[in-house]
């Protein structure tokens, strides 16, 4: 049975309140017996939301680049596997009781050392039924007995010592036994017989390795005196000598039909990787290992055509271009937001809850007061500061009534100051000092698209512009940079003054975009926005209608 991991996940580059919703869900999810749900994040932490989870010491979610169908999402975490010194025989009935199609062979510490496939195995059975046959095989003591189920008369210290068996069967008179036994190298031959004491002796005198006898006949004492004197193990079998012949030839260790050709995948490889490699496997299976070699799953080629292991919900955003990569290939069980609709197809009816709030920490919040859930302080804590941070302390023009009465609420569980605490959150993620243009324009950048035209807006608030109005020509070259490598009408940089609750806009677009533009123009290239300080509310309307007006 494959394992279903549940992501929770905000948008690229997530801000602090995307990436805190996720947090916060995902505990609400655990709290309410749901294990599988995982936060997650689709970038990196902007200084601010790294800071916030410091101050608070909580794990942040796991990062995950992209959500391209790779290995993981599709290989069973349920699995058989083999030591590599087990006997043929005991692997096969593994396979059988199992219902496996493959077996890993690893070796004592779990590495990969190759796989038992059904192929291996009727080439092998073939060999052995094979009346011409006259073969050698690795074998020991110890598997023989363990395959033939036989009981030991006489044993020594090297039964577990492996060796090159060639057998040999005591059903002829005793000279022309003799003269076989001759022909070969004592020291390697096991013996099986019945209840002939003539070749029992015969055997033991020449020294063989071993002697099998079948039937459960019984050895007389001074022939098992002579076998140890001789350093000869006796074996005592259930079965008759044909089937004994039969198999002993199972006794070898698994490791010597292992399928070494067979390379082991990565779990992080993607499906487009390994997808050769799968049609090629005789089995049409591929054992999964991680950094260490050892074995952790196995896929093969049918749990390609099934759904991934796999399934999502979005936090603060619904915009598929806002989304991580790859997410077309799974189910979305839910998207909780609270930004304009511009949503994808889905699969399934999904649970939607889109709010006019101001942060869909917000939403999260009051999820725990719903489903009767209390909120840890640790977690209280981090949703008020996704709530602060997304309303600019409650000042922004989203915050509504269910933000301020939320932020008052968690802030008794956490005894936590809102303005104190908001204004260290918002100061935490102002500074520019020592980090390049690129790393402050994706700390917060969303991309948008209106009809034909695609364009990007990322913001930062600071308590102070100077220090970016130094770097302007950094900033507008960066924005022009990616602006013209990705073809679109613009990209923007939206600097929000938290001290006077306003802005300036940086822009980088083509020719006919800034001729619309009717915002009060500082420099070439940079606008004043009065009074603007929510990219969602007051700024994408606004550059929505511009776009209208492009032909």
């Amino acid at each position: 049975m494959m394992i279903k991991k549940v992501f929770i996940i905000g948008h690229k580059n997530p801000d602090t309140d995307s990436v805190v919703a996720a947090t916060a869900y995902a505990d609400l999810k655990q709290r309410l017996g749901h294990s599988e749900y995982i936060a997650a994040r689709a970038g990196k932490l902007a200084p601010q939301t790294e800071y916030i989870f410091k101050r608070f010491n909580i794990e942040p979610p796991v990062y995950i680049p992209d959500l391209i169908p790779r290995t993981e999402f599709f290989m069973h975490h349920h699995f058989q596997k083999v030591d590599e010194g087990v006997s043929l025989w005991e692997a096969v009935d593994k396979m059988i009781s199992t219902n496996a199609a493959v077996l890993p062979i690893v070796n004592v510490d779990g590495t990969y050392q190759g796989l038992l496939n059904c192929n291996a195995f009727a080439l092998n059975s073939f060999r052995i039924l094979n009346p011409k046959k006259d073969d050698i095989f690795l074998t020991s003591i110890n598997l023989i007995e363990k395959t033939l189920r036989a009981t030991t008369i006489v044993g020594f210290d090297d039964s577990e010592d492996f060796f090159r068996c060639s057998i040999m069967v005591g059903d002829d008179d005793v000279e022309t036994f003799k003269k076989l036994l001759e022909e070969k190298a004592s020291e390697n031959i096991v013996v099986i017989t019945g209840d002939r004491e003539d070749i029992q002796r015969l055997s033991i005198e020449s020294k063989v390795r071993a002697v099998i006898v079948t039937k459960d006949y019984v050895v007389s004492k001074d022939l098992r005196e002579l076998a140890k004197q001789n350093h000869v193990a006796i074996l005592s079998g259930h079965d008759s000598t044909i089937a004994t012949v039969m198999l002993i030839e199972y006794s070898s260790p698994v490791s010597s039909l292992a399928d070494t050709k067979v390379l082991p995948v990565k779990a992080s490889d993607t499906l487009a990787k390994i997808k050769i490699q799968l049609t090629e496997s005789p089995s049409r299976c591929l054992p999964v290992v991680d950094d260490d070699y050892k074995v952790i799953g196995i896929i093969n080629e049918s749990d390609l055509l099934h759904e991934p292991n796999v399934q999502v919900i979005l936090v603060d955003h619904n915009e598929p271009s806002q989304a991580v990569e790859g997410l077309e290939n799974y189910v979305i069980q839910e998207i909780i937001d609270h930004h304009r609709i511009n949503t994808f197809t889905t699969k399934l009816p999904i649970n939607f809850i889109n709010k006019t709030v101001g942060s869909t920490s917000t939403i999260i919040a009051n999820l725990y007061k719903e489903k009767r859930i209390s909120i840890p302080k640790d977690i209280a804590s981090l949703l008020l500061c996704g709530i602060l941070s997304d309303t600019l302390i409650l000042q922004s023009a989203t915050t509504t009534e269910e933000d301020e009465l939320t932020a008052e609420y968690l802030s008794n569980i956490t005894e936590l100051d809102i303005k104190t605490l908001g204004n260290e959150i918002i100061k935490s993620g102002s500074r520019i000092g020592g980090r390049t243009a690129e790393e402050v324009i994706h700390q917060d950048m969303k991309a948008y698209s209106d009809g034909k035209f695609k364009y990007t807006v990322s913001q930062i608030e600071v308590d102070s512009t100077h220090e970016i109005f130094e770097r302007k020509k950094e900033f507008l070259d960066k924005l022009e940079e990616e602006r013209h490598a990705s073809g679109d009408l613009f990209h923007a940089l939206l600097v929000t003054d938290i001290t006077v609750l306003s802005s300036v806009m940086f822009v980088a677009g083509d020719s006919k975009f800034e001729s619309v533009l009717n915002f009060p123009k500082k420099e070439n290239h940079i606008y004043y926005m009065k009074d603007i300080v929510s990219r969602k509310k007051q700024l994408i309307p606004l550059l929505s209608e511009l776009t209208e007006k492009i032909d």
